[in-house]
């Protein structure tokens, strides 16, 4: 009897625990959906997304001195992007595109030993500063998961290379935390502005729209700002984290 009772009580706490951070997957799940093309389904979001809310409440362990939102906010963003990826609803040009302006970026970055300025970056494409923004505002959704979604193979993702919260293997903390050294000297290069976007994306968690509103933007051009920043951490981040691994 009480066995039963308490795997009946453990069954009622797993269900408590998923019903409580639904509306997490909710928000993540618009947040990722506002940069995409309008034939990607919200729900197919949310539908991935309770699937990694699930496993997250699974997996949980406490005595890790995580909080629960921490670790499923992790979880649920995965498992929508995982999904996104089998998807593969992002076109090739876009890709290539994507891929085009990291290239130009590394050059020039290479050539001039600073970051380049968007002038010339436009220039090393041979687009004018207006062609070369529509590009950045075309390939904003293919920079949803930071480093992902911007090669055309899907592979070698950087993000792959951070350990899951469960895995802390004194060689694998070692590990993220130079990883993480690498990346703050990335962002500390960038340009003012673009820092101050993805900080206030990423760690404030502010919407693009309460960016343009707190910076006194246009909401197109703080998506633009976005995508640069992205796409020039990844191609710092390309030579100086991958170079050493």
């Amino acid at each position: 009897m009480y066995t039963y009772q308490a795997e009946e009580s453990t069954g009622a706490d797993r269900e408590r625990l998923i019903l409580e951070h639904l509306p997490q997957v909710r928000l993540i799940a618009r947040r990722i959906h506002e940069r995409l093309p309008e034939s990607v389904s919200l729900d197919d979001l949310i539908s991935n997304g309770v699937v990694g809310l699930i496993a997250a409440v699974d997996k949980f362990d406490p005595s890790q001195n995580v909080q629960l939102k921490t670790y499923a906010e992790h979880k649920i963003r995965g498992a929508i992007l995982d999904g996104l990826r089998e998807m593969d609803w992002a076109p090739k040009n876009k890709r290539r595109q994507a891929k085009r302006i990291e290239g130009a970026i590394a050059a020039l970055e290479q050539r001039l030993g600073r970051a380049p300025a968007e002038e010339e970056i436009a220039g090393e494409l041979k687009l004018s500063i207006e062609e070369y923004r529509q590009w950045l505002y075309e390939v904003r959704a293919l920079t949803i998961g930071s480093f992902e979604f911007a090669s055309e193979d899907q592979e070698g993702d950087l993000l792959d290379y951070i350990p899951d919260t469960d895995d802390d293997l004194p060689s694998k903390t070692l590990e993220r935390a130079e990883l993480e050294r690498v990346l703050a000297q990335g962002i500390e290069q960038m340009p003012k502005m673009e820092r101050t976007v993805l900080s206030l994306y990423y760690h404030e968690e502010a919407t693009l729209r309460e960016i343009a509103e707190i910076t006194q933007m246009h909401l197109s051009r703080i998506a633009q700002l976005k995508s640069q920043g992205i796409l020039r951490l990844r191609t710092y981040m390309e030579r100086h984290w991958s170079s050493r691994r």
